[in-house]
C-alpha cells in the first residue's frame, strides 16, 4: 500500500526557487538574510499545486520565479527539467499597503533590535508578525482556485514577494 500524503508532500512542492535579479533593485544585509531564510524554510517544508498543471498530469516538484512585471507578480512555473508548464500574474495593487506597512513594521523592528527594551521588541515583532499574517491570507485568496498551498509557505512567499519590491 502506497502512502499518498508522502507521495503527495514529494509531488505537491517547490523544489527549487528563484527570484529576478533585475526586479531586486537594492539591497541590506537584514533583507538579504530574510531572504536567504525565506528561501531556505520554503524548500525544506512547503505545499504547492498549481491546479491546472496537476490536473494535466505535470506533477512536481515544481520550479517557481518571482518577479514583478508591469506591477504584477509573475510566477513562472517548471518542472524539474526546466520545462515551463504555467505563468500566473496576480495583481499586486491589494498587497501595496500591506507591502509598505511590513517595510516600515521592519525597519523599526531593525532599529528596535539594536536598543530598545526586549517588552518593545516585542510589541514591535507582534505587530510584525500580524500585518504579515494579514497579507499571507491575502496571498492564500489570490492563489484559491489556481495554486493549492498551505498558509506557511503563503508566508514565505509574502517575504520573498516584499524582497522584489525593495527600492533602494
Amino acid at each position: 500500500m502506497t502512502d499518498s500524503s508522502s507521495t503527495d508532500s514529494d509531488t505537491h512542492r517547490i523544489a527549487h526557487i528563484s527570484l529576478d535579479e533585475e526586479t531586486i533593485l537594492w539591497r541590506n544585509p537584514d533583507i538579504e538574510q530574510e531572504r536567504r531564510v525565506a528561501i531556505y524554510d520554503l524548500i525544506e517544508e512547503n505545499t504547492f499545486r498549481p491546479i491546472r498543471s496537476s490536473e494535466a498530469g505535470h506533477d512536481g516538484p515544481y520550479r517557481l520565479e518571482l518577479s514583478v512585471r508591469d506591477g504584477r507578480l509573475q510566477m513562472a512555473i517548471q518542472n524539474e527539467e526546466r520545462e515551463p508548464l504555467e505563468t500566473f500574474l496576480i495583481g499586486l495593487a491589494r498587497f501595496r499597503r500591506p507591502i509598505r506597512e511590513y517595510f516600515a513594521i521592519c525597519d523599526s523592528y531593525y532599529q528596535a533590535i539594536r536598543n530598545a527594551t526586549p517588552a518593545e521588541i516585542e510589541t514591535i515583532d507582534m505587530a510584525r508578525r500580524g500585518v504579515h499574517n494579514s497579507a499571507s491570507e491575502l496571498l492564500l485568496e489570490r492563489l484559491e482556485g489556481k495554486i493549492e498551498t498551505d498558509f506557511a509557505t503563503a508566508r514565505r512567499l509574502f517575504t520573498l514577494i516584499c524582497v522584489l519590491h525593495i527600492k533602494g
